[in-house]
């Protein structure tokens, strides 16, 4: 059975889809870029920055299914330069432990808002969240 996840911690969805669904044992969570939640407008900057804030827009998604970034199993990064890479893994690698989660990264080209990244994720989540 499908359950929506929605938290004031994590920008509002901006259209039809939800920021995380759970199915089974898993969730599904959105993409995710700079925004902040608590003022609703993206906070561009260079990709250090709105891939730790991505991330921590990821963490609270997480968090309000009872999830955890150590629980990620699998992420998608989307970046508008490739050439980007460095800078954002930096940043991804200190926020995961290992073993980390199996991703991909490609360059998207444009993203929503001009944001540098974007990032979805899929994740295990426990009891407290079904």
């Amino acid at each position: 059975m499908r359950k929506a996840i929605l938290t004031e911690k994590a920008p509002k969805p901006l259209g039809p889809y939800s920021q995380g669904i759970i199915e089974g044992d898993f969730l599904f969570v959105a993409g995710q870029g700079c925004t902040n939640p608590l003022t609703g407008k993206l906070e561009r900057g260079d990709v250090r920055s709105e891939t730790k804030q991505a991330i921590t827009n990821l963490d609270a998604i997480l968090q309000a299914a009872g999830s955890s970034l150590g629980d990620v199993v699998k992420c998608n990064v989307y970046l508008r330069d490739i050439n980007d890479f460095a800078a954002m893994n930096e940043v991804y690698q200190a926020q995961f432990t290992a073993p980390f989660p199996a991703r991909t990264t490609i360059q998207a080209g444009a993203l929503p808002g001009g944001i540098a990244v974007e990032i979805e994720c899929i994740a295990k989540v426990g009891k407290k969240g079904k």
